[in-house]
């Protein structure tokens, strides 16, 4: 079957030029038309049901896929898929949830089927395989999260490097000269999109800052107690007089029993931050300063552009970042006296 990219390729046009003459959304030049309904006659393609409808009615249906793997931490993904859901009904859309881990079949299906108005993808990975389907297909698609190669896509997430650079500047504000960040689970940085930038970030603004800095992760597939409390000793005995903790609740949970089976008080003998946390910190045995990762702002803005893309006014591709915000617990003070 013969997709709109090769449209795209025989007329020698960008795949938005084809919808655009397609659907009849945007004023596209004589010559331009024609070249394009040539290739069409030529390679014999028609339009799926949803460059259809994109002429006519709409299905107010988006399409969310969130592959689910054995390694997801299911509490935060799925806060952002309930999010999702809420900023779609908000502007009267039904969500269709894909959660197979062959994310692109999932994805390849529903746009081929015309059966959703958008997609929204989340879970990114750094080379994720859905970036070129979005490139090929006609349905508009908006990602909740950043991957390496974006040119062209629509793409919203928090600000993680500004984010990992207020904790650090906090801490660093506050006199400390060493800081030790905890990490998510080794295969976090390795499939995921976000750890990675929060360690980059982290380890940059710490060199401008003249702050001497380490990274330990906190378990290899999955975080485990043992080597978070690993993880912890080890910056501690390294000179780490401030923590930022970047994973899920339970490594925060282990963070703060390895630093009271130590004797050590928050914040009179280490400072505590959480960056990019999609749980509520203040629930913890102790509740520490954050930097939230709060799913609302990023999943309203992504419907909202989603909606946006159905209309003449689609958006243009690029990053909408979501700047950080910092709420503090008084869990950060001047390092001890001893220390300096």
């Amino acid at each position: 079957m013969v997709k709109i990219n090769e449209v795209a390729e025989a007329a020698g046009v960008s795949i938005s030029t084809v919808s655009y003459a397609l659907s009849g959304k945007r004023p596209i030049s004589p010559a331009t038309r024609e070249r394009i309904e040539r290739a069409v006659r030529e390679l014999g393609y028609s339009p799926n049901a949803g460059a259809r409808m994109l002429a006519g009615s709409r299905t107010h249906i988006f399409a969310l896929t969130e592959p689910l793997r054995r390694d997801t931490h299911a509490p935060t993904h799925m806060s952002f898929v309930l999010a999702t859901t809420v900023a779609a009904r908000r502007s009267e859309y039904d969500i269709l949830l894909l959660t197979e881990e062959d994310a692109s079949a999932g994805m390849a299906r529903v746009a081929g089927s015309g059966l959703v108005d958008a997609i929204l993808v989340l879970d990114v990975a750094p080379d994720d395989e859905r970036v070129a389907l979005a490139r090929s297909i006609e349905t508009p698609t908006v990602f909740i999260g950043v991957p390496d190669d974006h040119e062209g896509l629509v793409c919203v997430d928090l600000d993680f490097d500004a984010a990992a650079a207020l904790a650090v500047d906090r801490i660093a504000d506050a006199g400390h000269r060493s800081v030790g960040l905890v990490g998510q689970s080794q295969v976090a940085y390795e499939k995921s999109n976000f750890p990675p930038r929060v360690r980059r970030a982290f380890e940059r603004r710490a060199d401008e800052r003249g702050v001497a800095h380490a990274f330990r992760v906190s378990g290899d597939r999955l975080p485990s107690a043992e080597t978070t409390r690993a993880a912890v000793a080890d910056l501690l005995d390294g000179g780490a007089t401030a923590l930022l903790v970047h994973a899920a609740d339970d490594v925060h949970a282990v963070v703060l029993a390895e630093l009271d089976e130590r004797g050590m008080s928050v914040p009179a003998d280490v400072s505590v931050v959480s960056v990019a946390a999609s749980f509520d910190t203040s629930r913890l045995t102790h509740p520490v300063d954050v930097i939230p990762l709060d799913p609302e702002p990023s999943c309203d803005l992504a419907v909202a552009l989603a909606v946006r893309s159905l209309t003449p006014e689609r958006p243009e591709p690029g990053l909408h970042l979501i700047p950080p915000a910092y709420i503090d617990r008084g869990t950060v003070a001047p390092p001890p006296a001893s220390a300096d």
